[in-house]
């Protein structure tokens, strides 16, 4: 009994020191952002700031155009979701219920393509938008988001897919129902959980995107938000902390919010297969 307990409590302690860590880094954002100027020079930082400001909130929206930044961000973020779950939903049907050697070998290639870096594949996308003359365009960024969630999409959308019966699917097929009407009017509405997890995952993955925007964007009015907050660092090196933080903070929320409803749909996904099941 002092065994079980004890590692019980080992494992809560555990548990809290990870979320700790999880949480200081937005926690001290959040706090930075709230600062004045002669409180963040201080040499004695606290954690609540003595004297609340909006003044970095306000210098962050005239020094940089964040309205306009996040506007892009969004537009990518959401067409990039949206292709990437209409290519996977079909593709990860057909991998799931038709377990061939070649479903495999496509299965085993999307494992293999979350390996790839950054740094490999960005000359090769680079000339192939340069052909299509999509470079310094939302489309071809769009077009680089869609390849690179792919894989997780369709690794994702597999297992779910395997989640829902086959009979449900014969049924319909015993019924005249054709592949096409049994994965629109059967599987897809169970897979809804799934498709709407995978979609605000290849959002959030598109929104924090950094890397692709600062080598395929060139003119400012195309830039997304987070290559915009890299402005907010001089020539030096040294950044603008305050208004640094507090558009920081402003570009972080929308991927908490969406956070948040992945994890609630996730849930409820498992469930609803281990009923189904």
């Amino acid at each position: 009994m002092r065994t079980s307990t004890g590692g019980r409590v080992g494992q809560y302690a555990a548990l809290l020191g990870y979320l700790v860590f999880l949480a200081f880094p937005f926690l001290w954002l959040v706090s930075t952002a709230f600062k004045s100027p002669r409180e963040l020079g201080s040499l004695h930082p606290t954690w609540i700031p003595r004297d609340p400001t909006l003044d970095n909130f306000r210098q962050a929206f005239d020094e940089q155009p964040l309205l306009r930044a996040a506007g892009n961000s969004l537009l990518a973020a959401l067409g990039a979701a949206l292709i990437a779950v209409l290519i996977a939903t079909p593709l990860a049907y057909v991998m799931a219920r038709h377990r061939t050697r070649l479903a495999r070998a496509a299965t085993g290639w999307v494992v293999v393509g979350q390996a790839f870096p950054l740094v490999l594949v960005i000359i090769p996308l680079f000339l192939v938008l340069k052909n299509l003359r999509l470079i310094n365009s939302l489309a071809g960024l769009v077009m680089v988001y869609v390849v690179w969630a792919l894989p997780f999409a369709l690794w994702m959308l597999v297992g779910y897919v395997r989640a829902v019966p086959a009979e449900l699917e014969e049924a319909a097929a015993v019924d005249g129902a054709g592949r096409l009407r049994t994965l629109v009017s059967v599987t897809a509405p169970l897979l809804a959980p799934g498709i709407v997890a995978t979609g605000l995952f290849a959002f959030i993955t598109a929104w924090n995107e950094f890397f692709f925007a600062l080598v395929l964007l060139k003119t400012p009015e195309k830039q997304t938000l987070p290559v915009v907050l890299t402005h907010f660092i001089g020539a030096e090196g040294v950044a603008d902390l305050g208004p640094l933080a507090a558009a920081s903070f402003l570009a972080t929320l929308p991927s908490l919010v969406v956070f948040a409803i992945i994890q609630r749909r996730i849930t409820g996904g498992m469930m609803a297969g281990a009923v189904k099941s």
